[in-house]
């Protein structure tokens, strides 16, 4: 394995809790207004491979968009999950402000789509929720109202920290390689590696159209990322390859609390076994990294022509 200079973080300072039966409320919320926002970055931006131009992105206050075009102008929207707040803003300097609070997912669309069009940005979203099951259209959508600024904090300070561990994993990869960024559909955030082969055709999956799986998974994968979970189901680091190679889940991986999870298809970290380890950051980078080299190894990639080399001279 390559190693790296990681500086060892206390366990439970910089990774904060975050069991699922003390938010899931807040965390079903969170994802369907994320979602919301989401949409209008589909709307507005063109199609990448991958549905890369889709995704939304950690930021030293939350999550953003990033710019996206309106025309001639950019239009940026972010969760500011320090004052908690939602902030539409044009590149004119105008903006327009939402209170994030207790409130349904129905008043939220309506509070977002209006702040748009009093910006001269109104956007048409689909309205029905994407990869959930029994989807509610956002505008009718009375049931989903919890938030709660404490774990609504505590989750975008998990993607911060993830995103910087996950920047360390990445740099070592010269091949294709994914930015890292939270797919809002299921609320998790990924790093995908590529070897440069293409794979069979992906088969049909849940609550999405078959058009979008095919793209994400046009070439062979190594995939990794961090899922905050759902109700019943505590927050997760996971990893998997497709398509998933012979030998691939039998694999010898580590850190010892990391297994292979047959209902998920895939290699699991609970997140609060590397929460509560001497040192999470490390252990962590042993999860990506050997996970990663069960997929190399059993798919036969072209390691020494895809991975950093460090020697004498270099750093």
């Amino acid at each position: 394995m390559l190693t790296d200079l990681v500086t060892p973080t206390p366990p439970n300072d910089v990774w904060p809790a975050l069991p699922q039966g003390a938010w899931s409320d807040t965390c079903a919320t969170l994802q369907l207004w994320m979602q919301i926002v989401g949409k209008v970055r589909l709307a507005l931006t063109p199609p990448i491979n991958h549905c890369w131009n889709v995704t939304l992105y950690p930021t030293i206050r939350g999550v953003s968009t990033s710019p996206m075009p309106y025309g001639s102008r950019m239009l940026q929207i972010d969760f500011d999950f320090l004052k908690h707040r939602l902030l539409v803003e044009t590149s004119e300097g105008e903006s327009r402000t939402i209170s994030l609070e207790p409130m349904t997912v129905a008043a939220f669309y309506q509070q977002v789509m209006s702040a748009l069009e009093s910006l001269g940005a109104p956007v048409r979203i689909w309205h029905l929720p994407n990869e959930v099951a029994a989807p509610i259209p956002f505008e009718q959508d009375t049931v989903h109202r919890a938030y709660d600024p404490e774990f609504a904090q505590r989750f975008w300070r998990v993607l911060l920290q993830t995103t910087r561990v996950f920047n360390v994993f990445r740099a070592r990869f010269t091949g294709k390689v994914s930015p890292i960024h939270l797919f809002w559909g299921a609320l998790d955030l990924a790093c995908t590696r590529f070897s440069g082969r293409t794979a069979p055709q992906h088969p049909s999956m849940p609550r999405l159209p078959d058009r979008v799986t095919r793209d994400a998974y046009s070439h062979e994968v190594c995939s990794c990322g961090f899922w905050p979970g759902a109700s019943g189901v505590e927050a997760m680091f996971y990893s998997y390859a497709y398509p998933e190679p012979p030998g691939y889940r039998d694999y010898s991986i580590a850190p010892a609390t990391a297994s292979f999870d047959t209902n998920f298809g895939e290699f699991v970290l609970p997140y609060e076994a590397m929460r509560q380890s001497a040192d999470p950051d490390s252990a962590l980078l042993e999860f990506l990294q050997s996970t990663y080299e069960a997929a190399a190894d059993c798919a036969h990639w072209d390691r020494a022509a895809l991975e950093v080399r460090t020697g004498p001279g270099q750093s």
